[in-house]
């Protein structure tokens, strides 16, 4: 779906998204596929050309951060290190980015990568290799925690592990991580967020994302119930937000696990509507965080299931338009330029 492009001349930078070669994997997959699974075999493809083409089809997108997504891993490298070849990849990508050929444009002018905490002391070569990997843009590891008790709501994700913040494996690694002055990008689903909560406040010199709002969900044993289930989760970001050294990721509501709609993948919701599904969440996290403490994000092409990366900024500009210039320039760039270090691309 097209629009005609609200405040197009706002700088964007796109603070999450994701690059991956998924083609060798879907003969192998079988029906039927968990709705997660069927949306990466929707967009089996998505690099440098993909994104160039999302990044300017209408919206000023001056830059981006690119989120670990277990692709292109090189497994030369053996087991802890094998991350490390996403890294190596997508700072090849910004470097293509950063040659002159597409003007100021900097894709991955920032790189978040991935690192299993559940090597303790030995994850700090890891980190050392993937900081060399990231060519100077790297800044920080994600490790995700999603879980849910029915197998169902979070399939398709890398690792299924029971309270993973909260484990005393993961806090051994953790401990040595936060160490090196990185950021750690946090997703799991909403009724772990306390989890998050105690790990953000066992680490409060750690700087923390929360991804996607949160992840409300709207899937599995949890469909139809986002209105039941909306009190819990905003006392859940309201305690979050309490704690200094979180940010938050305004998006992944078009994501099929939080069902904003509930149908995709891409499929013809306005911005107007999908603006309205996203109000009471988008509206709780910035009232909660602050602007200076919150940033949009597009998660593509994972949230292409519920609109296009025209439709889905042009929802967030709706959602943004009574903040003020100060505000808007927080939410769409400011943000992201500070939490991840490139503060360069805003002149």
């Amino acid at each position: 779906m097209s629009e005609d492009i609200i405040e197009p001349d706002l700088p964007i930078i796109d603070p999450h998204h994701h690059l991956w070669d998924l083609r060798p994997l879907v003969p192998a997959l079988q029906e039927p596929l968990h709705p997660f699974l069927q949306t990466l075999v929707d967009v089996p493809y998505y690099t440098f050309d993909h994104l160039y083409d999302d990044t300017h089809s209408g919206h000023n997108v001056i830059g981006t951060v690119f989120m670990e997504c277990g692709a292109f891993y090189n497994r030369e490298l053996g087991e802890a290190l094998k991350p490390v070849g996403e890294v190596q990849y997508v700072n090849g990508v910004a470097a293509q980015g950063a040659s002159g050929l597409y003007g100021d444009y900097r894709p991955c002018a920032a790189i978040m990568g991935h690192a299993d905490m559940h090597l303790g002391d030995g994850v700090k070569p890891v980190i050392e290799a993937l900081d060399v990997a990231g060519g100077g843009r790297f800044r920080g590891v994600r490790q995700t925690a999603a879980w849910d008790a029915d197998p169902n709501v979070v399939s398709g994700t890398k690792e299924r592990i029971e309270g993973r913040y909260v484990s005393d494996e993961f806090r051994s690694g953790f401990t040595a991580f936060s160490d090196f002055g990185l950021v750690f990008d946090a997703w799991l689903m909403e009724p772990q967020l306390g989890d998050f909560l105690d790990l953000a406040k066992s680490y409060p010199n750690q700087q923390f994302v929360l991804d996607h709002c949160g992840t409300p969900l709207n899937v599995g044993p949890y469909r139809g119930k986002l209105a039941e289930h909306f009190g819990r989760w905003k006392a859940s970001i309201e305690a979050i937000a309490e704690c200094e050294n979180v940010c938050i990721k305004l998006g992944g509501l078009a994501m099929v696990y939080c069902g904003m709609p509930e149908d995709g993948p891409a499929a013809g919701k306005g911005s107007e509507e999908l603006a309205g599904m996203w109000k009471p969440y988008i509206e709780t996290c910035i009232e909660a965080f602050g602007a200076d403490r919150a940033m949009f994000e597009s998660n593509y092409p994972v949230d292409r299931w519920g609109a296009t990366y025209q439709v889905l900024w042009n929802a967030f500009k709706r959602l943004a338009s009574g903040a003020s210039d100060d505000e808007k320039r927080a939410l769409f760039a400011g943000t992201a330029a500070r939490i991840y270090g490139i503060e360069n691309l805003l002149g």
